[in-house]
């Protein structure tokens, strides 16, 4: 009798563990955020070459998107100033990227180092960055954006 409750036992807890697993594929964290990574790589292109679909797919309704000299940009603000090239990337490298996913969330840090051409002036910028991106929907959205210039 203790030998079928056992297996009973160990059964009931088997189901119970596969039946809180998430579906569809897990958990954001469970392919170690190359879902994020792939997702920052995609926003990097978007930005060099800006299209409203792409960026619409990308950026969170909600997004906060602070820049280095302190102004912050709303989505459709973000977007406007890369399609009207008040904010246009000629190139954009980045480096020392790290990825931590916390459940629905992945913080993205880099160095960004770019060309620019705002509003028809060309630059340079060097900048670390973080980014928050939240799975909604299935999707890696950017939901916020800081920069800071980095330590002279």
């Amino acid at each position: 009798m203790f030998h079928k409750t056992a297996i009973a036992l160990v059964f009931t807890a088997a189901l119970a563990a596969c039946s809180a697993m998430p579906q569809g594929g897990g958990s954001a964290a469970a392919d170690g955020g190359a879902g994020a990574a792939a997702a920052a790589e995609k926003l990097r292109v978007a930005m060099v070459d800006p299209t409203r679909p792409a960026l619409d797919a990308l950026v969170a309704d909600d997004l906060s998107y602070g820049h280095s000299g302190g102004k912050v940009d709303t989505k459709a603000s973000f977007i406007s100033d890369l399609l009207d090239g008040k904010s246009d990337f000629v190139t954009i490298a980045i480096t020392d990227q790290t990825v931590k996913v916390v459940k629905d969330v992945a913080l993205v840090r880099h160095t960004l180092s770019a060309q620019t051409n705002d509003s028809g002036k060309p630059g340079n910028v060097t900048i670390k960055i973080l980014q928050v991106w939240q799975q909604q929907g299935g999707q890696w959205k950017l939901l916020a954006r800081q920069a800071v210039r980095p330590p002279v």
